[in-house]
């Protein structure tokens, strides 16, 4: 049996419920995914069986994912998503920062992932994660709710680009804040497969041809660029 958390994910998406939400009417057909956008390639997205690499122990060494927390400047109380948050490496630290008054949206397209997330978070004893289970297009977001939207080395995936970037800016309240974190194609010492990686240029190029406008930069992280949107 699944837990009870994986099991209201599913729900949240599935074919009745989706008709209930619509008034009735099916949710519309999907096009084909993208396999290229704005002259990149978009890579194919991690499968969950390679989930033990996200918590690999060299990886605060490598990526220094203490600093990149602490760059975001999470405030108790606030409400931040981590979306693709795979198995949840950064989650259970961004619901410590939020604190019990805060929430965390935790979301990841694959449920076994989640699955693996929830019995991380049940082990933590942490009551302020909430998993939503987001479709290819859709995160599935509660309009204007997130102070901060957190995708660290996901949105280089994504297949439907300009769809989730939609979602994700209804998703944000007034001033609130995408941070985008992606492996740097400028630096050829990143081990990283180029697919994998995204310049500056690109990402600005993509961010504000879909309605977001460049806020600030961290430039302090070894391997990925870190760098803040706000809707315009």
């Amino acid at each position: 049996m699944r837990p009870w958390f994986l099991v209201l994910a599913l729900a949240a998406c599935s074919p009745a419920v989706e008709r209930q939400l619509t008034g009735g009417a099916a949710p519309a057909a999907l096009p084909e995914p993208l396999t290229h956008y704005m002259g990149r390639e978009i890579a194919t997205t991690m499968h969950w069986t390679g989930a033990d690499w996200l918590l690999r122990e060299t990886r605060e060494d490598e990526e220094r994912s203490s600093r990149m927390l602490d760059a975001l400047g999470v405030r108790r109380g606030s409400v931040v998503c981590d979306f693709g948050c795979g198995v949840g490496f950064h989650t259970l630290t961004l619901a410590e920062l939020t604190g019990p008054e805060g929430r965390v949206y935790a979301v990841d397209i694959q449920p076994e992932m989640l699955e693996q997330l929830g019995e991380r978070v049940a082990a933590a004893g942490i009551r302020n994660v909430e998993m939503i289970l987001g479709g290819p297009a859709d995160p599935r977001l509660p309009e204007g709710a997130c102070d901060l939207i957190l995708c660290v080395d996901v949105y280089h995936e994504l297949g439907y680009p300009e769809q989730v970037l939609a979602g994700l800016r209804r998703a944000l309240r007034p001033g609130g804040r995408l941070a985008l974190v992606e492996f740097r194609t400028e630096d050829p010492n990143v081990p990283i497969k180029p697919v994998h990686k995204m310049s500056k240029a690109q990402v600005l190029l993509e961010l504000e041809a879909n309605g977001f406008r460049l806020e600030s930069e961290h430039d302090g992280l070894p391997w990925q660029h870190l760098m803040f949107f706000v809707a315009r």
